[in-house]
């Protein structure tokens, strides 16, 4: 395969592609191809959840296993508590560490607990931007509105309004911890369309706006001096006699031994599942991401929602091999980037909602006209240098600096040549399910961020993700410290897993697997 000569039908094609305007599928169409291409769709791929909380609901065959799994902890274990706190977050990405620092803010004695460093999480890898309406002739009803659209008007309404009203007190608290958001000429916040808005409310850092917002919250609860224990993966929760959350316990990475923390509030912000490999697919989440926080939960009787909806990015690198499961930022596609199949043609409103551009690029694939690599995989082409012809030399380099060096290091320029892409396993849509302050409907269980289920719908609309870890990781925090001030210390027991046990042995579930998986299993066995 010459990629190069397979480059050229979308030079040859650019000019008379440049005169179309492809209008947005009718929502009637749409439904028809989400139905027929989305991964989601697939009845192969799902499986009915034999006991717990979500009995009879259906999800993928993956996250169901661990679901249904056995704790590695034993009914006996010791569970006394090597530490004691008010407040423990376990999870060090956004929603942790925003749920760590608005805990903390409010008096509360806090202890972060991440199964990796601080800051391995999804949230550094956001590159499209934060949905926030800042803009003048936007407003969160507007805001409300098409993230209702985009979540197929399944979203939780009061969530919704939540995130939406809060938005605007969000970028200030970013503002105010030194995050760089881009500006115009004015000095005023620079705002981006995104698939699925109807109006410019982007706030970005060029192509890097998760880890820049990542790199301020770090350095706060760095400052902050708040307790950090990394390398500690939560592998159970604790519980009182009457079933409310009280602690949980962790196995330290680093020493090899169990770790308990004794809190009178949990906040599980663990992040989606995409390291799971659903349906075979690649993924952009980071290595952590194996769904820790939906088995601890579910063991404790939290219901889920939602879990039957996974979002698959559209733009995931295809070529080179390096690169697979890495992310070719929307913002490309906000800017006036084309999709373009194998016979130089647009086949979709690049701006429409991820779930109908991840069908319409499966379609083309699917039905003869995607593009294949020599090793087999296929994809289409996103045509990055039309930005430059557009709006200038110089626009690639400017606006996406980071997805040029990503490329740059395998001797690709995206300002000169189209890069190739497919849907990539990028979000998890549903989870834990959450009332407006992120409490679960196990008591003193808060849960925030991806690992939370209810406010996108059946679709996330793009930019939302990051302002959910905001909001909802300040609501827990906030909630949470004002809870551990108005009460004591429960009990440690184990009670809710002997619950579990039992029910799992009524149930005949005796595969061996134990959950939360940690890490993916990518070794190579031998013999």
């Amino acid at each position: 395969m010459d990629i190069h000569a397979l480059q050229q039908i979308v030079h040859s094609t650019r000019d008379a592609r440049r005169q179309q305007t492809i209008p947005k599928f009718p929502p009637a169409e749409q439904d028809q191809l989400i139905h027929k291409y989305h991964p989601d769709y697939r009845a192969s791929a799902y499986r009915p959840i034999r006991f717990g909380p979500n009995a009879d609901d259906k999800t993928v065959v993956e996250l169901a296993a661990l679901l249904e799994g056995d704790s590695p902890i034993s009914g006996d274990s010791d569970l006394t508590p090597d530490y004691t706190t008010d407040v423990l977050v376990v999870g060090g990405g956004g929603a942790g560490c925003a749920a760590a620092l608005h805990a903390h803010g409010a008096g509360a004695k806090v202890i972060l607990a991440t199964k990796l460093r601080l800051g391995d999480s999804n949230s550094v890898m956001a590159q499209g931007g934060m949905q926030i309406s800042v803009a003048p002739g936007d407003s969160p009803v507007t805001h409300f509105v098409d993230t209702l659209k985009g979540g197929h008007m399944q979203n939780d309404h009061d969530l919704l309004k939540v995130m939406v009203e809060e938005g605007p007190s969000i970028a200030k608290w970013l503002l105010s911890l030194g995050v760089l958001f881009d500006r115009d000429g004015d000095g005023n916040l620079h705002v981006k369309k995104g698939g699925g808005s109807s109006k410019p409310r982007l706030l970005t850092c060029s192509d890097y706006t998760g880890l820049e917002i990542m790199r301020v919250l770090k350095d706060e609860v760095l400052n902050q001096k708040i307790q950090l224990l990394e390398f500690c993966a939560a592998v159970e929760l604790t519980s009182d006699d009457s079933g409310n959350c009280t602690g949980a316990i962790f196995k330290d990475l680093d020493n090899h031994r169990q770790v308990v923390v004794a809190a009178k509030s949990v906040i599980l912000a663990t992040g989606g599942i995409g390291r799971l490999h659903i349906q075979g697919f690649p993924t952009s989440n980071h290595y952590g991401a194996t769904g820790d926080g939906l088995c601890l939960a579910y063991r404790m009787g939290a219901k889920l929602m939602h879990i039957d909806t996974f979002q698959y990015h559209p733009s995931g690198a295809v070529y080179p091999e390096q690169l697979i499961g890495a992310l070719v930022t929307e913002g490309i596609r906000s800017e006036g980037g084309h999709l373009v199949n194998a016979r130089g043609e647009r086949f979709v409103n690049e701006l429409d909602t991820r779930d109908v551009v991840s069908s319409s690029i499966i379609r083309e694939c699917e039905e003869g006209r995607g593009i294949r690599t020599m090793s087999g995989r296929i994809g289409v082409w996103l045509d990055t240098p039309l930005l430059d012809a557009e709006q200038g030399p110089g626009t690639v380099e400017k606006h996406f600096p980071a997805m040029m060096l990503q490329f740059e290091r395998f001797g690709i320029d995206i300002s000169k040549d189209p890069v190739l892409i497919y849907p990539t396993l990028h979000y998890q849509n549903g989870g834990v399910k959450i009332d407006t302050n992120s409490e679960t409907n196990v008591k003193n269980l808060f849960v925030a961020g991806e690992a939370s289920g209810g406010l996108h719908g059946r679709n996330r609309l793009m930019g939302n993700s990051l302002l959910d870890l905001m909001v909802f990781g300040k609501r827990s925090g906030l909630t949470s410290a004002a809870r551990a001030a108005a009460m004591p210390q429960g009990k440690l027991t184990l009670g809710h897993l002997k619950r579990f046990r039992a029910e799992a042995k009524k149930h005949g579930s005796g595969s061996g697997v134990v959950s939360p998986m940690i890490l993916p299993a990518y070794t190579r066995r031998e013999g």
